[in-house]
């Protein structure tokens, strides 16, 4: 089984003219970590099916800020927690919710808005379920568009599954941080994957410790060729 890391294709090279300016409603702050002596913030751990509305700290979960009481952002993302998966890392700068705002233009069938966010329309998401694909799990999202004849887009929800191999990571990085529960490094120019830890019930995951790399398998990779989708891109991530 050979797997994928879904990008979009180089810019100024889409034929697509899709444009959005949208956000996640909540989030947890980014933190100034005393462990890892730097700030931590990383947007690509998303929960768009997650609702923070009834909880009375929503307000403050609203607002992008980095926070310096290493307490306080542990009793947030405590408070969080019983809302998202069992495991999930939370970690700091975390989204939660649909995404929100404006779009205009046409989108391909499937689209990365940031590296981490993939949005597909409904008619291409229909497609892609009638496939049988594992782990087709996507949420409406909140972007309005004033033009005529508008897409429906979801945004896909990508379950954490998978690591990257210890061989390609600096050393002393392979473990995230115990005070925040984030890494700190750079993606590697060869990534390579970590087999074991790899799902065998879904066709399409993010990295526990990338969470901007979504990764394909074989089966989803070829179904989107077959079908003929557009404006995206394939780079092949050996497992070992």
């Amino acid at each position: 089984m050979k797997f994928y890391k879904l990008d979009s294709v180089p810019y100024g090279t889409s034929r697509y003219k899709g444009e959005y300016s949208a956000e996640h409603p909540w989030g947890l702050p980014g933190l100034q970590c005393p462990t890892c002596v730097g700030s931590v913030g990383d947007m690509s751990e998303v929960y768009p099916d997650v609702d923070l509305s009834g909880l009375p700290e929503a307000k403050q979960l609203e607002k992008a800020w980095l926070e310096e009481d290493l307490e306080r952002f542990k009793r947030l993302r405590e408070i969080v927690r019983p809302l998202v998966p069992p495991g999930a890392p939370l970690a700091p700068g975390s989204q939660f919710g649909p995404l929100v705002g404006s779009a205009r233009g046409n989108f391909a069938q499937i689209s990365l808005l940031d590296p981490w966010a993939v949005i597909l329309r409904r008619d291409a998401l229909e497609q892609l379920q009638a496939e049988g694909l594992r782990g087709l799990k996507a949420c409406r999202t909140g972007l309005r568009f004033r033009q005529r004849n508008a897409p429906e887009l979801m945004e896909l929800y990508v379950e954490m599954h998978g690591l990257l191999h210890p061989d390609c990571l600096p050393p002393g990085k392979v473990s995230p941080c115990g005070t925040c529960g984030g890494y700190a490094f750079s993606l590697p120019k060869q990534p390579l994957l970590d087999r074991a830890s790899l799902p065998e019930h879904l066709d399409v995951f993010r990295l526990r410790n990338f969470t901007s790399v979504i990764v394909l398998t074989e089966r989803f990779a070829d179904t989107l060729r077959r079908l003929g989708f557009e404006e995206f891109s394939l780079r092949e991530l050996p497992p070992r």
